[in-house]
């Protein structure tokens, strides 16, 4: 499933053409997706395909297309501080996205089927936070994943207000997968073939949207245990009590980003490009036939008279293409022009201003790195 936009050269590329095509729509979502490398998700040999509008599979790995995973951000109307259940959470990519927006009050569970799968989605996990930049643009909620099948979660387990599965679900499954949700909250899920928005407007009133046609694995069904008993899948805890410590450097580092906000570049590259390639032709394009339009229009649109009252000479003539071939050499060193700065913006390095602000703290270096969650630069 997925092919819908044009391909990227880079994470920002793809995020253009996905927002081209009104795929993403706000602002919140192209922040998160622009926060994260899709890349990065993927197997080394396999990362020249990362940004193609197409799903990717490799054993249990799988990732939908970006298209897909943008109409699921867009439906699922995220905001700090709430609580999200990703059912079939794979590798983490999308709960450590939704992670940037929930916040560090929020809650971020995710349940998977295989255990190598969770295995690698820690890896990831773990990756980002101690290398990414994005994690102190970020107020981040840390995903937990658990393994088992999304079927078996205890009816006891508390409700969630938001909850998304990337698995086919059928009818039969459809009342079980609502009562996962609060009421006011909000269910993603491929159901019957149709991606599908399910509000829980009242205890038992409900609003359902179709988004768009999607082609997603069907549910795995549980398998019976041999005492007949039914397995329960535990989740992790949805408030856990933090520590004065873990608040305090909360507090300090939304301090900290407040200073600096103002000063912080936007998560994405700039220059020329930063734009579509298709963008970047239709410039150039336009820019060729203004030239072109301009000695045509210069040959149809008769010289001035002269003091005999006959049209220019020759010399005239000569002057104007003279200029219309100086405007033409100056739309070419314009474009190169473009071309090395271009080069310039996207080989420089980003600068971490949280980062920055607290080593500059007159703080012990033990309290700096706590700051920092010992991240590494």
């Amino acid at each position: 499933m997925g092919g819908a936009v044009s391909a990227g050269e880079d994470n920002d590329e793809l995020i253009d053409n996905l927002k081209e095509a009104q795929y993403i729509r706000s602002e919140l979502v192209e922040c998160a997706f622009r926060a994260i490398d899709r890349a990065d998700y993927y197997l080394e040999e396999f990362r020249d395909s990362a940004y193609k509008d197409l799903a990717w599979r490799h054993g249990n790995i799988h990732l939908s297309a970006p298209c897909i995973y943008s109409e699921v951000m867009e439906a699922l109307d995220l905001h700090p501080g709430l609580s999200f259940l990703n059912l079939g959470s794979g590798t983490g990519y999308l709960s450590t996205m939704v992670g940037l927006i929930l916040g560090p009050f929020g809650v971020n569970h995710g349940i998977e089927l295989h255990a190598d799968v969770i295995d690698y989605a820690y890896q990831k996990l773990d990756c980002f936070i101690k290398t990414s930049d994005s994690f102190d643009r970020f107020e981040f909620c840390e995903p937990s994943f658990v393994m088992g099948n999304c079927l078996e979660i205890g009816a006891e387990s508390r409700q969630y207000d938001r909850v998304y599965c990337g698995a086919g679900v059928q009818r039969e499954h459809e009342d079980y997968m609502k009562n996962l949700l609060k009421v006011g909250g909000i269910l993603v899920l491929p159901l019957e073939e149709k991606l599908t928005k399910i509000t829980r407007t009242g205890y038992n009133a409900w609003e359902t949207k179709k988004i768009i046609a999607v082609s997603f694995a069907p549910l795995v069904l549980p398998k019976h245990r041999e005492n007949g008993k039914p397995r329960t899948v535990p989740l992790p805890a949805m408030f856990e009590v933090r520590s004065l410590q873990d608040l305090a450097r909360i507090s300090i580092r939304q301090t900290l980003k407040k200073s600096v906000s103002g000063l912080w570049p936007l998560p994405r590259r700039v220059g020329f490009r930063g734009r579509s390639r298709m963008k970047q032709r239709r410039e150039h394009r336009d820019s060729t036939l203004l030239t072109n339009r301009y000695v045509f229009m210069s040959r149809l649109i008769p010289g001035p008279l002269n003091d005999n009252n006959h049209p220019g000479t020759d010399d005239e003539e000569e002057d104007c293409r003279g200029v219309c071939e100086r405007e033409e050499d100056e739309v070419e060193d314009d474009q190169d022009g473009r071309r090395k700065e271009d080069r310039v913006l996207l080989t420089e390095a980003p600068v971490n201003l949280l980062r920055e602000r607290i080593l500059s703290l007159p703080l012990p270096e033990p309290l700096k790195m706590y700051l920092l969650y010992y991240r590494e630069k």
